[in-house]
């Protein structure tokens, strides 16, 4: 096994123990019935449905949703000052690590397919809907269009999530008699989605987090910023595009390395021939290419 395959099974380990700390209520799997202990006022930095009956923890764009239109400011200034404290911490590294669907969307692109689409026209134009859709479904919607005692849906949970069907929607109604009962056409349309995004994860890698995340929208405005970056050694770097290559978000690290559709998946570092990519939190901020031997050394 080459270095950048035992570097991407090493990320696929830490994925696997993440989602698994994260959604460890077994009890739950067994009787259809969803955690509601105090962790679960906690949020997780991924995008991990509330719903799961596994889920230990709050999915942020789930609270976020539930609170924004309500009276509780308290509970509405934590959810945007975790996510600010994460955005600025780590960036979209959570999408990368810590999200246990960007996991299974990982694992579904590795199915062999005779054609993989590295990119379409439209591609990038498409990537913008993400933030269309935060906006719209995760913050006016709850916002604006709530009931007679002012409160919202999670509008983004209820007709979009394909993690929501998949980790919660999917296994309560199969364990869960009553909701089998109950199940309608809603249901059956998050399904056709869930199944159309397991499709297009076999031919596009990680079209989730690319075109309709909006939990990897925030998580982007935070790349170039955030405390954990990317740096690029210019006098090292040889413009060879073996990085540009690698990327299967199609960013060139060479000239962007905390681009914000970078999910910090490593493999630009490890198939650089010179060692010229380097992270950490400790890298010196400034322009993101301007960065000699010498600084690299401070």
């Amino acid at each position: 096994m080459d270095k950048k395959k035992q570097s991407e099974w090493k990320r696929h380990r830490f994925q696997i123990l993440w989602a698994f700390l994260t959604n460890s209520y077994l009890v739950g799997f067994a009787k259809g019935k969803i955690y509601d202990g105090k962790l679960k006022n906690l949020c997780v930095p991924g995008l991990n449905c509330y719903s799961c009956p596994g889920a230990l923890g709050s999915c942020p764009i789930g609270a976020m949703q539930a609170v924004i239109g309500s009276w509780n400011f308290r509970m509405a200034f934590y959810v945007a000052g975790f996510l600010i404290f994460v955005g600025a911490l780590m960036g979209r590294f959570v999408c990368g690590w810590l999200c246990p669907f960007g996991l299974i969307q990982d694992f579904l692109h590795k199915i062999p397919f005779v054609k993989k689409i590295s990119t379409f026209r439209g591609d990038w134009l498409l990537r913008k809907l993400k933030y269309v859709i935060f906006l719209v479904f995760v913050i006016l919607l709850p916002m604006f269009v709530v009931d007679m005692l002012g409160q919202g849906a999670p509008y983004f949970c209820k007709l979009i999530c394909p993690a929501g069907t998949l980790e919660g929607g999917i296994p309560l109604v199969l364990l869960n008699s009553a909701m089998r009962t109950a199940v309608g056409w809603l249901y059956a349309w998050k399904n056709v989605l869930l199944v159309v995004i397991v499709l297009l994860s076999v031919v596009i890698y990680r079209p989730f987090c690319k075109y309709i995340c909006p939990l990897g929208a925030v998580y982007s405005v935070f790349n170039p910023i955030a405390a954990f970056r990317y740096r690029v050694d210019k006098e090292a770097c040889t413009h060879c595009g073996a990085c540009a290559k690698a990327c299967k978000m199609q960013v060139d690290p060479s000239e962007t390395p905390n681009h914000p559709e970078c999910i910090r998946c490593g493999s630009c570092k490890k198939v650089c021939p010179t060692g010229a990519i380097y992270s950490g939190i400790n890298c010196r901020k400034g322009s993101d290419t301007a960065v000699s031997s010498a600084e690299k050394t401070v």
